[in-house]
């Protein structure tokens, strides 16, 4: 790859490595120049920009990052769309991350250019947080090295969740004399949470005698594909009350002992087959311990063993963790993917088509706004809703087995601002941004809508994301939720478009090749032109 200055004239083709202002407003980094750009560039006085220019065998950086990713993860994992040469995973499910620590070494020291960073192993997600991230550093990398990291890949994903499997946990609460009702009550509500956490259920709650006879015989009795045992006393010795009542009942103590403090104290046993935990006492707070990191290895189908427990003493010293912060609250605080919702617009009279609702105009052997629907069904987004206004009924009908939310813009007469404005005011509360489609652009491409989202960030200034196709501009269009109550605000037939100009600053266009973001098919001629180039000759409403 070369990388410089280079006159305007010569700059065609060529990627812009630093952002660039004109006369009409500013190109950013990582666009290519086109015959336009070079145009208005030298129109606005400048003479030389710098730029990056792949050579033969060159892997552009997104491309690049894609094939990294593709080997790279594992089970249970989303994969992002490639922007600015970086691919997120991001977990399809509530579970443990896993991460081949040793692998991921091993890639990041074969070239500076190419960089993997993961989540520490074992950490508990929420769906839809980021387990890794893939950054090509430059503009593009030899493909030699591309190819070594695939071949270094071969085999299973080193990166994979896996997901909470349903376990249920019995609970066994020894006591002495003068032991508080309460805080045994407590401890049942902090445990119940804890097991919630990593997809289990607290089935039992039992309290006996902190002696051997009285614990031994509930431990026999007890339901649960886990056992835990809190000791009105601390267990100190293999001789202790709880490893005594564990062997009498005809289990085994497996290790006393975790180097993870707050957590020093748990004790690991097996009873017929199931998991019997001695907890310590810290197990009775909240907050995030040594038996947590127990709890989440067995919620996700783990073995846990004593070479496992006394492989934790590296991270091991929580107390040292400010404020120690509850599990959830340590899962929820780490990077998640953007919950963009899907709005198709739906409920325009279609007039230009001459009396067809073009809608429901057949390709494929299907009406268009169904391709528009199924595709968005398909990207990366966190729900769809279809906004009706003509024909409601019959545009619902089409469809009707689909996964969706409708609303109706009883209004729609009024231009698509109505139709667009009702389907805004039903969004759910939660949403990071709404891609708004319209329904009468059956050739968009999943991948186009993806690559979208992945370019969504408005803390990086990215928070109007739209694509360009050939240096002009398309649809569909992801704003960010901030712009739903200006969005609104709109009259008339215009839609959203007339925000985006005054929006500049904070507009990203992402190149893309699909002729599909630019393609609404809305009179007869671009009907039977659809048509004609699927091979098809005619379609009727």
């Amino acid at each position: 790859m070369r990388f410089g200055p280079v006159p305007v004239a010569a700059s065609v083709g060529a990627i812009l490595a630093h952002g660039v202002h004109h006369t009409h407003g500013r190109f950013a980094k990582g666009r290519v120049i086109s015959g336009d750009d070079a145009t208005l560039l030298a129109q606005s006085g400048i003479e030389t920009i710098t730029v990056a220019q792949l050579e033969p065998g060159d892997v552009g950086e997104d491309a690049a990052a894609t094939r990294i990713a593709a080997r790279l993860a594992g089970p249970n994992l989303t994969v992002s769309a490639a922007y600015t040469g970086r691919v997120n995973l991001f977990a399809a499910a509530d579970g443990l991350a896993t991460i081949d620590a040793a692998t991921i070494h091993a890639l990041n020291r074969v070239d500076e250019a190419v960089t993997i960073a993961t989540v520490p192993p074992f950490t508990p997600l929420l769906k839809g947080q980021m387990l890794a991230t893939i950054k090509i550093i430059p503009f593009a990398v030899p493909d030699g090295i591309i190819t070594k990291l695939e071949w270094m890949l071969a085999g299973t994903g080193p990166v994979s969740l896996l997901p909470w499997i349903g376990l249920s946990a019995g609970l066994i609460q020894t006591t002495l004399p003068g032991t508080k009702p309460t805080v045994l009550d407590k401890s049942v509500t902090v445990t119940a949470d804890r097991l919630s956490g990593i997809g289990a259920d607290l089935s039992a709650d039992v309290r006996c005698p902190h002696e051997v006879n009285a614990l031994a015989a509930a431990l026999r009795y007890m339901e649960g594909d886990i056992l835990l045992v809190i000791g009105a006393s601390a267990i100190t010795d293999r001789r202790d009350v709880i490893p005594a009542a564990i062997e009498a009942a005809g289990g085994r103590v497996l290790h006393l002992g975790m180097p993870v403090d707050p957590g020093n104290l748990l004790l690991l046993g097996d009873l017929d087959g199931r998991p019997v935990l001695g907890l310590p006492g810290c197990a009775r707070s909240p907050r995030l311990n040594g038996v947590d990191w127990v709890l989440q290895r067995l919620g996700a189908g783990l073995p846990v063993d004593a070479a496992a427990i006394m492989s934790m003493g590296v991270g091991g010293l929580l107390a040292e963790i400010p404020g120690r912060p509850l599990p959830r609250a340590l899962a929820t605080a780490l990077p998640r993917a953007p919950r963009i919702h899907g709005l198709v617009l739906a409920g325009g009279f279609g007039l230009r088509m001459g009396g067809a609702n073009k809608l429901l105009c057949e390709w494929q052997g299907k009406a268009l706004v169904r391709h528009v629907v199924d595709t968005a069904l398909s990207a990366q987004l966190a729900g769809v809703t279809v906004a009706t206004g003509h024909q409601a009924d019959a545009v619902r009908a089409a469809l009707s087995d689909l996964p969706l939310d409708f609303v109706h813009a009883p209004d729609h007469g009024d231009g698509m601002s109505a139709t667009l404005k009702a389907g805004l005011s039903s969004l759910p509360d939660d949403i990071d941004g709404v891609l708004v489609l319209l329904g009468d652009m059956p050739r968009l491409t999943a991948a186009t809508m993806n690559r979208l989202i992945a370019a969504y960030s408005p803390d990086d200034g990215r928070a109007i994301v739209l694509p360009t196709c050939g240096g002009q501009r398309g649809n569909p269009v992801l704003w960010d939720a901030a712009f739903i109550p200006e969005m609104l605000t709109l009259t008339g037939d215009k839609g959203a478009r007339a925000l985006i100009a005054a929006h500049a600053p904070v507009v990203c266009e992402v190149a893309v090749e699909d002729m599909g973001t630019l393609l609404d098919v809305d009179t007869p001629d671009a009907l039977a032109a659809l048509n004609s180039r699927s091979g098809r000759t005619e379609g009727e409403a």
